[in-house]
């Protein structure tokens, strides 16, 4: 199994059923030394409005998110799901659990 760490939509049940058709099982966790950022994606139907990790400079930034537990093939449907604005990358969490995460392209 992979870990993903997420801090926004893809903790949504709606949004879980959509991409691995089940509901993910995970665990609080929080990234350290990162902070969101406001970022706007189009859509079919116009811009919507997101956030996006990047790194910061300030020791007191922290993201809170969920860390769950994904098969290989999970994984590889979050990599679709997610737009191009955001790239994968492997990360240590403040628990010391090593997750992936999508940052900013």
């Amino acid at each position: 199994m992979e870990k993903l760490f997420s801090y926004g939509t893809l903790r949504s049940k709606e949004i879980q059923r959509q991409v691995f058709n089940r509901i993910l099982t995970g665990s609080a966790d929080q990234l350290l030394d990162h902070k969101l950022k406001s970022l706007q994606i189009e859509e079919e139907f116009g811009m919507a409005d997101y956030v996006v990790v990047v790194p910061s400079t300030d020791p007191s930034d922290i993201i809170h998110g969920v860390v769950f537990d994904v098969s290989s093939a999970e994984l590889a449907k979050a990599d679709i799901f997610e737009s191009n604005a955001y790239k994968r990358v492997q990360v240590k969490l403040k628990s010391g659990t090593e997750a992936w995460i999508y940052i900013e392209n």
